[in-house]
């Protein structure tokens, strides 16, 4: 299914008309009223930064509809002669406003969290912290914060919270001397954008999370992390309840990333601009349509809505035969949203990158990458038909696709829960291509892989069973067993650490073959029968281990281990005609 492409054959005229009339069929899934949350600033600043700096930008914003102007600065910058008359001006403009000096040891213990309209600014000096804006300014938080000090805090963050923003501040002589027009202009912009953080601001809340899917933890293990791996707002906590962990996004610090809805193995996370299940729904859709209207070998990209316009306004347009998924963020669709679209009859997908992308989300696109090409190896396809395109590489957008696409027929995804959806696409994709029948490495972390199960540890308690988030790991019922479904199987790990025994190992890697959506018995005993009624009721290495651990207890010693051979019910009754032949046995234990 890797047939090449006649190049002579392809009519871009003809495709892009055929993308036309797909845009004017069938829209992009949107959320028309999504929820939202609200920010309200007052408008009450901090600006930080040496002396100088922060007095010169506080002039700069003053009279600008700003509640309040706090300035706090470390070291002052060096005071020239020729500079007096300005450094005196300077002071007579902003000596109304509150400041306070720290030093430099001091400023290294600052520690900022928050949001816009509620900022806590905490100086960690001595045994206990100060807060700022309660010390300051008599207020719980800061409502926005000017950082132009020259190691901001924004290092200590890939994306700043929503009302923080860090920029150079130099004096005019420096700036007439180092800064073109377009530098001056950009402080401009950005001490405008900052006066106008002030009032009511709604933003979308881009997730909902679904605590049952969730695989993080259980029973007091931590399982999966994926989703705080990945979150480059650090958005995202494992809040430690009282019996257990579980995952809390701050919808305020939430940025619309959407990497943590594509790293989340079991839909827990989902994304919700759009639903993750409308956003493959709409690109099967697509790419039907784009065939039905005469379209030839589609290549899909997948682009943010900021770029797709800046293209628009630069007056590029891509070749006909690339058709635009516009998104939030290239977070927000994962290899098995490109999967799907090459399962679904996509010759290629295309991930436009963009400046300015946060590290944490260029590490998980790379990975991302890593995994669809380690798929496609396993199942016998050519791994060039998923790639990243650099920004502005125009030849590598509008280039024709090397292969043919693999299939011409659509694709159905009837099931709502995103691992169901992603075994439907990887078994398209087994159909159209050669699996290898072998387990094909991955990438570390990846939720792919299978278990080992040592069965001359495993008692089958199946308290593996109780901590399995997904229906990968299932007991025999009436049968002493433990049979396992790896397609269902996110590598979690709750598995492993709930295993008392230590039976349980991980085993990383896809399994390119049918058995690996075939459901198969890890272990299993014979029943050990009740030697009263009969009944079964645990495994015969069950009644041996607990015989074991428990010889030694005073209240099995003696003719009363014999109980522990009995079921639940006859084992209490045992004990009741032992208390009625012998009152006093129940003080001698």
């Amino acid at each position: 299914m890797n047939q090449r492409i006649q190049l002579a054959s392809i009519d871009d005229q003809r495709n892009a008309e055929a993308r036309e009339r797909v845009r004017q069929r069938i829209s992009w899934p949107a959320n028309l009223t999504p929820a939202n949350v609200t920010y309200h600033s007052r408008g009450h600043a901090l600006l930080l930064g040496s002396e100088r700096d922060t007095r010169q930008a506080a002039r700069a914003l003053q009279g600008r509809g700003l509640a309040s102007l706090t300035l706090v600065f470390t070291a002052p910058n060096a005071v020239n002669a020729d500079d007096e008359t300005n450094d005196s001006d300077l002071l007579a403009a902003t000596e109304m406003l509150t400041t306070q000096a720290l030093t430099r040891a001091q400023a290294e213990t600052l520690r900022i969290k928050g949001y816009l309209g509620a900022f806590s600014v905490q100086l960690d000096d001595g045994d206990a912290p100060l807060d700022l804006a309660r010390a300051l300014i008599e207020r719980d938080s800061f409502d926005l914060i000017l950082d132009l000090a020259a190691n901001p805090h924004t290092q200590r963050w890939e994306l700043a919270p929503p009302g923080y923003v860090a920029m150079q501040w130099q004096s005019d002589e420096q700036r007439s001397e180092t800064l073109g027009r377009s530098e001056t202009l950009d402080r401009v912009e950005t001490l405008d954008s900052f006066v106008g953080l002030v009032g009511e601001f709604d933003k979308p809340r881009y997730f909902q999370v679904n605590s049952d899917l969730c695989a993080h933890s259980t029973s007091g293990n931590i399982g999966c992390t994926r989703c705080l791996d990945v979150c480059p707002a650090d958005a995202i906590t494992s809040f430690q309840g009282r019996i257990e962990s579980r995952i809390e996004i701050d919808p305020y610090l939430c940025q619309g990333v959407g990497s943590c809805t594509s790293a989340c193995p079991t839909g827990a996370i989902e994304f919700r601009l759009p639903e993750t299940r409308r956003q493959q729904d709409t690109l099967s859709a697509w790419l039907s349509a784009y065939r039905e209207a005469g379209g030839q070998a589609p290549v899909l990209r997948f682009i943010t809505h900021d770029s797709q316009n800046a293209e628009r306004a630069l007056g590029a347009v891509p070749a006909g035969h690339v058709i635009d998924a516009p998104l939030e963020e290239l977070g927000a669709a994962g290899h098995d949203q490109w999967l799907t679209a090459l399962a679904a009859g996509a010759a290629e997908v295309r991930i436009q990158l963009h400046p300015n992308m946060p590290a944490r989300l260029s590490t998980f696109l790379n990975d991302q990458v890593a995994q669809a090409h380690a798929l496609l190896d396993a199942l016998g396809h050519d791994r060039a038909r998923v790639q990243l395109v650099e920004v502005a590489d125009t030849a590598s957008r509008d280039a024709l696709p090397a292969l043919t696409p693999l299939t011409d027929e659509p694709l159905s995804l009837p099931e709502p829960e995103k691992r169901a959806r992603l075994n439907r696409v990887l078994a398209r994709l087994a159909e159209l291509g050669n699996p290898s029948g072998e387990r094909a490495a991955m990438p570390a972390g990846a939720a792919y892989g299978a278990i080992a199960v040592d069965s001359d540890a495993c008692t089958l308690c199946h308290a593996c069973v109780s901590n399995c988030p997904t229906p990968a790991l299932k007991s025999g019922g009436n049968t002493p067993a433990l049979s396992f479904l790896e397609a269902d199987c996110v590598q979690c790990g709750l598995c492993e650490q709930a295993c008392p025994e230590n039976a349980i190992t991980l085993l990383l890697g896809f399994l390119a073959d049918g058995a690996r959506e075939t459901r198969h018995i890890c272990h299993e005993e014979a029943a050990f029968e009740c030697i009263n009624c009969g009944k079964p009721f645990a495994t015969v290495s069950t009644v041996a281990t607990i015989k074991q651990k428990l010889a030694n207890h005073p209240y099995f010693a003696g003719e009363a281990m014999i109980r522990l051979e009995m079921c639940e019910d006859c084992r209490v009754k045992d004990v009741w005609k032992t208390m009625i032949r012998d009152p006093d046995a129940q003080l001698k234990v």
